[in-house]
Formats: structure tokens, sequence, C-alpha cells
């Protein structure tokens, strides 16, 4: 069993109404006690899942009484109060949005990438995002205990929002219509929108944004690793901002 999970209906009771960092719980459907663990988490910022018990049995070979719970490793924060602050600040905000990355190895690089290079949050969906669990946190190199995490009910909506504040959406694309990364203005309040690389960033998100961003390849190749990709995003942004 991975350290950073625990099960049963009472130690995970307990985690919640001890207020410990939560990732997300699962638990099976039906489940009788389900309705005592949504009453518990009210109000709170985490996930609870409906899954198949084969899931839970996967996790654990142990008696789970059909609920996982995943430890957290961080305080996840208000994207309205990140913004507030760094305008506070005198500074110009840089945000980085995941949208469908999973990979907990590339959410730690991403983390390590947007810390170093002067990102001041990384959003990401409540659902369809990585945990953020002691492989991410490795992988970050403890960026990610440093860095602004922000988990939102729906992507599309925050950045809506963000947009309504005078961010600017920058969302990576391989169409035609996008423009190279480098002819893009990050001193401007912007964020920088990132998708897997298998399906990209959703259609829906593309639409909104300012402009669409792409890396030139020397060879014909599907995609970079998200990770790389943001990380060379994020150095043209770090280099403009820094040369201002």
């Amino acid at each position: 069993m991975k350290k950073d999970v625990i099960f049963g209906k009472k130690p995970v009771l307990e985690a919640i109404t001890g207020k410990r960092r939560i990732e997300k719980i699962m638990i099976t459907k039906g489940n009788s006690f389900a309705q005592e663990i949504y009453q518990a988490v009210r109000g709170l910022n985490i996930t609870v899942q409906t899954v198949p018990e084969e899931k839970l049995n996967r996790v654990t070979r142990k008696n789970h009484q059909g609920v996982v719970a995943y430890l957290g490793y961080v305080d996840y924060q208000q994207v309205e109060n990140v913004l507030a602050k760094v305008y506070e600040q005198g500074q110009t905000p840089l945000f980085v949005a995941l949208d469908g990355v999973t990979d907990v190895g590339n959410f730690g690089a991403i983390a390590r990438s947007a810390y170093a290079l002067g990102a001041h949050a990384i959003i990401v969906p409540e659902k369809g995002s990585a945990l953020i669990n002691g492989v991410a946190v490795k992988a970050s190199a403890g960026a990610i205990e440093k860095l602004n995490i922000c988990k939102v009910p729906v992507l599309k909506q925050s950045l809506v929002d963000l947009q309504q504040n005078g961010i600017a959406l920058f969302a990576s694309n391989l169409s035609a219509n996008a423009k190279q990364f480098t002819e893009v203005d990050y001193k401007v309040p912007c964020c920088i929108i990132m998708g897997n690389e298998e399906k990209g960033v959703g259609k829906n998100i593309v639409e909104l944004a300012e402009e669409q961003i792409q890396i030139p390849m020397a060879r014909k190749f599907d995609s970079l690793n998200v990770s790389v990709a943001t990380g060379i995003i994020l150095a043209e942004a770090a280099k403009q901002r820094m040369a201002d």
C-alpha cells in the first residue's frame, strides 16, 4: 500500500475532521456511509469520486470498507486571492493552466519550471488532473510546496473569470492558426494554457484564447512532452520579462 493513502470509514472521517490535507477521496457506489463522507467534506476543497470496488482493490488489498483517501501535499489557493496578492505586490501576473494533464511526473516537472521561471500559480481542474502525491513532489524538487496551486471546479469558467480581470489567455495548439511561441508578448498579465500530449488543450478552451501558440519543430514529429514544452514557453516568458 502507498504511504500517502488511508482507507476505511473511521480513518478517513478522522482525517477530514482533523483537517488533514486530503487530495481526493474515492468511494464505492451505493456505499452505506457515502452521505456521511459528503457531509464531512462540505465546504472543503476535496474531490470525492464514485468508483467501482475493483479500483479500490487495486489500491489496497486490506479492508477498505469502500472508501480510500489520498493524502495531500499542498493547501490549494483561490485564483482570485492569488491574483489580488500578485497585484498588491506590484507584479504582473503569470499563470499556467493545465487541461487534462494527469501524469504526476509531468505535473511535478511543470511545477519545477513554473516556480523557477517566475510563474505565480498553476491552475488545474478538480477532475481530470494529476494527483499531487509524493512522486509529483519529488519530480518538482520541492517546488510544488512553494508554488501557488489552484484547484477549480470548472477550468473554462476560471479562465473566463481571468479574462474578465484583464488576463490574456495563450493556449498551446498545433493548428495552422497558431503563432510561434516567441511571437507573443508575455509581459502583459497572462495565463499560458497547456494540454496533454494526446488530446492537447480542449477546443472549448482554445476558442477562448486571445492567442494560440506553438513551438516550431526542426523535424516532423507529433509533439513534445508537455512538461518540456511548458518549460520552453515559460523560459521565453521569463526572458521577455527580465529584459523589461
